[in-house]
């Protein structure tokens, strides 16, 4: 039976429900999931602007306009160079949706429900079909050892700092451990804050850097936790995807 838990969304109370997905979801997911990994663009804009490298390529576009003598040089030097850091953080995150929707996404459940080892959930509203968020984990093997990868975790604003986090992220787990992996992992970035200490307070340790866009100061981190009752056969070997 589908865990049903209550979900404080203001002063209204909800009950939700997490399930394996089915096709007539698409349409709400696919939107769902664009929605919500755009809304990255912004704060990475914004983190990016408050590093030492952006603020002292600004100054000197400033100061550089000043020394030609132009006023409108030293207006629109530190512009253009300001909208092209937006630039970089938008195409990072709206190239990412795209690439997504015309692969993995385009078919879910060809990519993430055509093998036992593989899931795809999200959470709806009870009574309501309305879908509020989803999460899904792919079985992975280095060598010997099998291990599941988190994707696809995406929260409706309304629902967030609710406990959904915490239940999408315990679901993955438990069917993880169910299928005797050795550990979950999961790729996140410095704009995502919240979902980094959410990791962590779940039990995920970071690991490794594994890249960092140097145009918008975004670092990716890879984060583990192990399900395995044998902590020494949870390796920290990633074999990406």
């Amino acid at each position: 039976m589908n865990p049903v838990w209550i979900c404080p969304t203001g002063p209204v109370v909800m009950a939700l429900v997490i399930r394996r997905y089915r096709p007539s979801d698409k349409d709400t997911v696919l939107t769902l999931f664009g929605t919500c990994t755009r809304e990255h663009i912004s704060p990475c804009f914004f983190n990016a602007m408050k590093s030492f490298y952006h603020f002292s390529v600004i100054m000197a576009l400033l100061i550089a306009g000043y020394h030609l003598g132009s006023v409108f040089a030293a207006v629109l030097l530190p512009a253009a160079w300001t909208g092209l850091v937006y630039f970089s953080c938008y195409t990072l995150y709206d190239g990412y949706v795209r690439l997504k929707l015309n692969s993995d996404m385009a078919d879910i459940v060809g990519s993430f429900l055509s093998r036992p080892d593989d899931c795809f959930w999200v959470a709806e509203v009870e009574g309501k079909g309305q879908v509020v968020g989803m999460v899904a984990v792919v079985a992975k093997q280095s060598g010997k050892e099998r291990y599941g990868e988190l994707f696809r975790m995406i929260i409706a604003p309304e629902f967030r700092r609710a406990g959904l986090g915490s239940r999408l992220t315990e679901t993955v787990l438990a069917f993880s451990k169910e299928r005797g992996f050795s550990k979950v992992l999961l790729e996140t970035s410095s704009t995502q804050q919240p979902a980094v200490a959410l990791y962590k307070k779940l039990g995920f340790r970071l690991f490794d850097n594994d890249f960092f866009y140097f145009s918008n100061q975004t670092k990716y981190y890879l984060m583990q936790h192990c399900v395995c009752l044998c902590p020494h056969s949870c390796t920290l070997n990633h074999m990406k995807q």
